[in-house]
C-alpha cells in the first residue's frame, strides 16, 4: 500500500513538473532581434545646399552710343586681353557730329573776335567820356556771352569726339568671352540703357559657387570651412572648395529665407563651366575613428519580458544598497534612475541616450552613452562599457512577440512592487 502511494505521488509530481515546463515554455517566447555591429568610422556633420557656378569676375561689355555693328573681332570662347578691340560700330554719323561741333566752335570764335574788337572800341570811347554807359555795357555783355558760348561749343566738340571713340569697343579685362549677343549688321540702341554685347569672364581657372543656405543652417556656416560638391556633368566626381563669404542679405524663396554663401573653387583642369548647378555639402565638423551606431538604435523600446532579468536583479540589488548607503551613493543611484527613466530618449542631459546591446545568450541589456556628431544616418557614441564589435539592437524580427506594455523596470514604484513580492 505504501509503495502504491509513493508511485502515485511520484506520478503526480512528474505531471506537475511537465505541466509547469510546458506552460513556462509557452509563456517564454523566443525573440529574434535585428542588430547591427558597433564599429569605428568617420563621421562628418554637413550642411547641404544647391548653388550655381560662376566666374569670380564676370564683366558685361556694352556700348554707350547707338549704331550698327560693322565689325566683330571676338566670338564665343575667344580669349581677349585688356584694351583689345573686340567690336566696331558704324562711325559715319559720329564723324558728322564731330565736324558739326568743330564748325560751330569756329563760328563762335569768329564772333568772339568781332565782339572783342567792338568792346575794346566802346571801352576806349567810354574812358574818354565820348560814349554812353549803355553802349559800353551792351558791348561787354555781348563779348562775355560769346565767351560762354565758346565753352559750350568746346564741350560739345569734346562729347562728339568721346562718342566717336565709344564706337570702338575694347575689352575691359583679360579673360574669355562666354557670351556674344550681337552680330555684324545689327543695330544697337543706347537710348535708355547700355545694351550688352559680350560677357567676359576674367579667369575660369578660379571659379565660385553661389549656394543658397537655409536660415536654419546658416548659423553653422563659417568662412574657411571645407566644401565638397558635385555637378550633373560629372556625377562620379567630387570637387572641393572653401567658404570665402557668407553674405548678410537675405533672399526669400517660396516663403523660405535663404542666405548666399560664396565658395571658392579651383578649376585648373577647366572641367567646370559657368552656370552649372552644384549640389553642395559644407563640412561643419568632422570626427575620425570614433564608435558609431545607426540612428535607429535610439528608438528601440523593448517590452519588459525581453530584458535580461539577471541584469534587472543586479540593478534592483544595487538600488537597494544605494538606498541604505551614504549620500554620495544615493546621488549616484538617483543619476542611474534618471539615466534609465526613458528608453531610447535623452533624459537628464540632452547628449545622453540609451541603446540596447545583445549578449551571447540572446539577452538584451541597456547601456547609457554620450552622443556626439550625427550625420543623419550614424551617430558618434562614447562609453567605457562599449567596444567595437558589440551588437546593438535595432528592433525585433520575432513574430511570436506578446503584446506587453513597455514597463520601465528602473522606476521606483516598480522596484518597490518587486521587493514586496520578494518578501
Amino acid at each position: 500500500m505504501k509503495k502504491k502511494i509513493i508511485l502515485i505521488s511520484s506520478a503526480v509530481i512528474i505531471i506537475v513538473i511537465a505541466a509547469f515546463i510546458f506552460i513556462k515554455s509557452k509563456d517564454t517566447p523566443a525573440y529574434n532581434f535585428r542588430t547591427a555591429e558597433i564599429k569605428k568610422g568617420n563621421i562628418d556633420l554637413t550642411v547641404t545646399a544647391t548653388g550655381q557656378l560662376s566666374a569670380v569676375t564676370t564683366v558685361d561689355v556694352g556700348t554707350q552710343v547707338s549704331g550698327t555693328i560693322v565689325k566683330l573681332n571676338a566670338d564665343f570662347n575667344s580669349k581677349v586681353h585688356k584694351g583689345e578691340i573686340i567690336a566696331v560700330l558704324d562711325t559715319t554719323t559720329l564723324y558728322a557730329n564731330v565736324e558739326d561741333a568743330e564748325a560751330n566752335l569756329n563760328h563762335i570764335n569768329a564772333q568772339i573776335i568781332a565782339a572783342k574788337s567792338n568792346f575794346e572800341t566802346e571801352q576806349a570811347l567810354y574812358n574818354k567820356k565820348l560814349d554812353s554807359q549803355t553802349n559800353y555795357d551792351l558791348a561787354l555783355s555781348n563779348y562775355k556771352s560769346l565767351l560762354a558760348q565758346k565753352q559750350q561749343a568746346e564741350a560739345d566738340l569734346q562729347k562728339a569726339k568721346i562718342n566717336l571713340r565709344y564706337a570702338t569697343i575694347k575689352a575691359p579685362i583679360n579673360g574669355i568671352v562666354i557670351s556674344r549677343n550681337v552680330d555684324v549688321g545689327q543695330t544697337v540702341a543706347a537710348s535708355l540703357a547700355a545694351p550688352t554685347l559680350f560677357s567676359i569672364a576674367n579667369d575660369l581657372k578660379s571659379m565660385q559657387v553661389q549656394a543658397d543656405v537655409d536660415e536654419a543652417d546658416i548659423g553653422k556656416v563659417k568662412v574657411g570651412q571645407d566644401v565638397s560638391f558635385t555637378v550633373d556633368a560629372y556625377p562620379n566626381k567630387t570637387f572641393d572648395g572653401v567658404v570665402s563669404q557668407v553674405r548678410l542679405a537675405p533672399q526669400e524663396i517660396q516663403n523660405v529665407v535663404n542666405y548666399t554663401v560664396i565658395i571658392n573653387v579651383n578649376n585648373d583642369k577647366l572641367l567646370l563651366m559657368p552656370g552649372m548647378t552644384a549640389t553642395v555639402s559644407i563640412n561643419i565638423s568632422h570626427q575620425d575613428n570614433v564608435l558609431e551606431v545607426p540612428d535607429i538604435a535610439f528608438y528601440f523600446q523593448p517590452a519588459q519580458n525581453m530584458i535580461d532579468q539577471t541584469f534587472l536583479q543586479k540593478r534592483k540589488e544595487s538600488s537597494f544598497r544605494f538606498k541604505h548607503s551614504s549620500q554620495e551613493t544615493n546621488k549616484y543611484a538617483a543619476n542611474i534612475h534618471s539615466a534609465f527613466s526613458k528608453f531610447g530618449q535623452s533624459s537628464f542631459q540632452q547628449n545622453l541616450k540609451t541603446i540596447w546591446l545583445l549578449d551571447g545568450n540572446n539577452k538584451i541589456y541597456p547601456i547609457r552613452v554620450r552622443t556626439g556628431l550625427d550625420d543623419g544616418t550614424y551617430t558618434q557614441i562614447e562609453s567605457r562599457r562599449i567596444k567595437s564589435g558589440d551588437q546593438v539592437v535595432l528592433g525585433t524580427l520575432s513574430t511570436n512577440v506578446p503584446q506587453t506594455k513597455n514597463v520601465n523596470p528602473f522606476q521606483p514604484q516598480n522596484r518597490f512592487r518587486r521587493r514586496n513580492r520578494g518578501r
